[in-house]
């Protein structure tokens, strides 16, 4: 006989005394649930027996309010009484049920459950949880509030609980598990390069950061693991998170735990003031690199949800132009002095581009062209060039696209896949298929300002000894002083200037607009350098980079650090 029919008939007799139209709740176990008054007295049809040989009607039509209280202080009993199976068999999912209710004493070690009904709205009963959660000599109390709603079986109609994870503690999603017992990983405390403490109080917006330290040296930080009842995430709840994999989530902490200690390259000033850069701004993000090391100074996004100055994948627009005027120097296509066309259109591929506001620039020069951020003077050399070349030069020169990249935390390396005709000349402007972020982009400044690539990190490789990427060839003197030339010329007189002025000394700058389907403002960008500080910006559906992204970059380049 099935778990749930032996429970239907359990229920059946043990009839509930009718007092004056009401039907009491029978205390179970010595602890019941509270008074509860069902409207409507008891349904002697649906409790008597079905006559030998008759098949009984599966049941329809709106659930009456007795249904209701009914089926749910059938499973809420069940569960504070402890009885896992028989709180499984009142929802309509027991498969599911069992495991998530069996584990909530034994993996998450929670005891002492009282459930203490509300009111009733509809289907819909919410109810607080107060309990105990118990480690070895440590406990806590925990409280909250979930909901479930009552439906009917598909087999038979009767009322059951609706199962979703949710029931039971309403953080829980689908795949996961409630579990206490030590912390996976100690906590760390993280230094800046000075040796102050960095907390999300003072930087409201290193939470990723701080997350992936721990993540990736709490073992090792010489750090003790707290107990705590956590959510640990499943496939499921993580396959359901298209923007970022949703991570375990501490529900209750029995103990701290001892913290470990990691010191970061970030500089105090140039963090806080990177912090207030993007605090005014929506959906901004900020990274500034030193370009002779590679050392993070500050990273910042006005969103603190998800890391985009280090793993946001958008289209980089015109910034990518210093990657691709790298290209063309190379390979003699282009020279600063040299005149080099700049039409209003070029069609290539069975696509026709065009310049921003379709302007066009007549017998100018190739500096000319990178100062104003000419698309057309770019696209119109992609037949010249084989679908791998820019790939490569991305590779193999800025030290993008090869996902190998050791920080210290998460990042997202930069994507500049091979494509041919169209999309291959839409990548040379940093549209197509071209994904990067402020930290890649940074470090293309960076690049060119040191003269040959240093992978960025956030904390130094002599403290666990990982080994950092390195690019596999660098520019020609020739090409490296034609490109800084670009970029000098384009943060004095070309898109870059206004953001730039006042920024003294050696600097060099590029522009960018990326277009976003269905974004009536395209995403700004903005990337330079000024002596030995390379930065990066994007602002997203902002307009133009030199009106965005720009101001940002330029106030952190003139603060120095």
């Amino acid at each position: 006989m099935g778990t749930r029919r032996r429970v239907a008939e359990r229920r059946r007799t043990r009839r509930p005394a009718v007092v004056g139209g009401l039907v009491a709740a029978a205390v179970v176990g010595g602890a019941g649930i509270a008074a509860w008054a069902l409207l409507g007295g008891s349904d002697d049809k649906s409790a008597a027996t079905v006559a030998a040989g008759e098949k009984a009607a599966v049941k329809s039509g709106p659930l009456t309010a007795a249904e209701v209280d009914s089926a749910a202080r059938a499973f809420l009993t069940a569960w504070q009484r402890g009885d896992a199976d028989e709180a499984a068999a009142a929802t309509d999912d027991p498969e599911a049920a069992g495991p998530l209710l069996t584990g909530y004493a034994k993996d998450a070690r929670i005891k002492d459950v009282t459930l203490t009904p509300g009111t009733r709205a509809g289907d819909r009963l919410p109810f607080s949880v107060k309990a105990t959660v118990a480690y070895d000599d440590l406990s806590k109390p925990l409280t909250y509030d979930s909901a479930l709603t009552v439906v009917r079986a598909k087999a038979d109609g009767e009322p059951v609980v609706d199962w979703s994870p949710a029931v039971l503690h309403p953080e829980l999603r689908d795949g996961d598990r409630l579990v206490t017992g030590e912390a996976g990983t100690p906590p760390v405390t993280a230094l800046d390069r000075d040796g102050g403490e960095l907390t999300t109080e003072a930087y409201p917006s290193l939470g990723p950061v701080l997350d992936g330290l721990r993540e990736k040296y709490g073992k090792t930080a010489g750090g003790e693991a707290g107990v705590e009842l956590r959510v640990v995430r499943g496939k499921a709840a993580k396959d359901d998170d298209k923007d970022a994999e949703p991570a375990d989530k501490t529900l209750l902490e029995l103990s701290e735990g001892t913290p470990g200690e990691v010191r970061t390259t970030l500089s105090p000033s140039l963090q806080k003031a990177a912090e207030q850069q993007v605090a005014g701004r929506d959906r901004a993000s900020v990274v500034v690199l030193r370009p002779s090391t590679g050392e993070i100074l500050a990273a910042a996004n006005s969103s603190a949800g998800f890391n985009t100055a280090f793993q946001g994948s958008l289209a980089p627009g015109s910034t990518m132009k210093v990657i691709s005027a790298s290209l063309l120097l190379e390979k003699g296509l282009a020279a600063n002095d040299k005149a080099h066309p700049c039409p209003k259109y070029f069609t290539y591929g069975g696509w026709k581009f065009q310049n921003d506001d379709k302007f066009q620039i007549d017998d100018g020069t190739f500096k000319a062209s990178f100062a104003r951020s000419c698309n057309t003077a770019f696209i119109s050399q992609a037949p010249k060039l084989k679908d791998d070349d820019l790939t490569r030069q991305a590779q193999q020169v800025f030290g993008l696209g090869l996902d190998d990249w050791a920080v210290g935390v998460p990042t997202f390396d930069g994507a500049v896949p091979v494509t041919s005709n169209a999309p291959m000349g839409a990548a040379l402007i940093g549209q197509g298929l071209v994904r990067m972020n402020p930290l890649n982009m940074a470090s293309v400044s960076a690049t060119v300002k040191a003269g040959t690539f240093h992978q960025p990190y956030l904390v130094s490789p002599s403290v666990d000894g990982r080994k950092l990427a390195t690019a596999s060839r660098t520019m020609s003197a020739g090409t490296l002083g034609q490109l800084r030339e670009l970029m000098s010329y384009t943060a004095a007189y070309g898109t870059a200037a206004e953001a730039m002025a006042g920024v003294t000394g050696d600097v060099g700058a590029k522009t960018g607009s990326a277009e976003v389907d269905n974004q009536k403002k395209p995403n700004g960008w903005f990337t330079a350098y000024r002596g030995d500080l390379a930065a990066a910006a994007v602002v997203q559906s902002a307009g133009h980079g030199g009106d965005t992204a720009g101001p940002i970059v330029a106030a952190l380049l003139r603060q120095g650090g």
